[in-house]
């Protein structure tokens, strides 16, 4: 009896130590982090603001860190295929996920089963957040948001409308535009915003939302009209277009791009990219290219982004279950 209690004893001290051991070295790596490079997954091709925010972070975390910072892209799937691969990356905060909503918190309304958990995600931080607007080819006979409702009502299906693909904010918000002002309009889904918007510039679909930054030179150079703005207020930049509240209360759309870590990453490594993440979005230089894209930078601590993330999420199911929206 007594050499059985004593067997277990040095198994539990043994199991102990290993225990403590572990979380030693765990410790010891989360305060030399990053110890080697970073790779930062974004789930669209490249081009376009969601893929050049996080260009902007990973080039400022990497002279900070003195570790190389890199960007992927992974596209595809409605951007399940980027938000996968980093679902599935060890959680040790050197493989990231930087993402438009879609894939955060839209896809789960959406799919009937997605390979990953968006709800597994450690948030880090949203570095950006601009505008949807609407925006129209000039060959559209209407100047107002009010005239885009009344043709599509006296046609409908004759407006066809682009966006970058299925469950993207800038169809959703279409979607419903629809909803509220009870129109028809033909959806023309592409792969990634850079496509959509060669087709909207060449006339080939009729109007699109998009992000601001995106979309702001055009309309300066007479290549596109704009009726209307998806923020909260009136944007500097266009202050005589109206909002999408002014028309409907509460229709706010915003594209914004998060970082996100693998699922289990400590909570002390989203802390500590959070810090840096939001260290560099007060670089003056950053500032400034990100104001060039008619972006606002966010920053936030991973209890403030998850909070964010949360309202977003609820925002966007509304959305889909009010307008019916399927994926195509």
């Amino acid at each position: 009896m007594n050499e059985g209690s004593s067997a277990v004893r040095m198994i539990l001290r043994a199991t102990s130590m290993a225990v403590l051991l572990a979380a030693a070295g765990l410790a010891q790596a989360q305060n030399h982090y990053p110890s080697r490079p970073i790779k930062i997954i974004v789930p669209l091709p490249a081009g376009g603001t969601a893929d050049t925010v996080p260009r902007l972070i990973a080039e400022k975390l990497a002279v900070k860190w003195g570790q190389p910072v890199v960007v992927e892209n992974r596209s595809g799937a409605a951007n399940n295929i980027g938000a996968d691969a980093v679902a599935r990356a060890e959680p040790d905060g050197y493989t990231l996920l930087a993402a438009p909503p879609a894939a955060l918190v839209i896809n789960q309304f959406l799919y009937p089963k997605l390979p990953f958990d968006p709800s597994a995600f450690v948030p880090v931080t949203v570095i950006a957040a601009t505008p949807n607007i609407l925006v129209v080819h000039p060959k559209v006979p209407v100047s107002t948001i009010q005239e885009l409702i009344g043709y599509a009502r006296s046609n409908p299906n004759k407006l066809n409308y682009a966006s970058p693909g299925s469950g993207s904010t800038p169809h959703l918000t279409v979607e419903w535009l629809k909803f509220q002002a009870g129109i028809q309009i033909v959806h023309v889904p592409y792969k990634g915003l850079a496509p959509a918007l060669t087709d909207l510039l060449a006339g080939e679909v009729d109007m699109m939302f998009d992000n601001l930054g995106n979309t702001l030179p055009h309309i300066k150079g007479g290549r596109l009209k704009v009726l209307s703005v998806g923020s909260e207020k009136r944007v500097s930049a266009l202050p005589d277009v109206p909002t999408m509240t002014e028309l409907y209360p509460g229709f706010i759309s915003i594209a914004w791009f998060a970082v996100v870590a693998p699922p289990k990453t400590p909570s002390e490594i989203a802390v500590k990219l959070s810090a840096a993440i939001s260290e560099a979005l007060r670089l003056p230089d950053v500032v400034k290219k990100l104001q060039d894209l008619s972006a606002v930078p966010v920053g936030g601590t991973p209890a403030e982004t998850t909070l964010f993330m949360k309202e977003e999420t609820e925002r966007w199911r509304k959305v889909i279950q009010a307008a019916r929206v399927k994926p195509e």
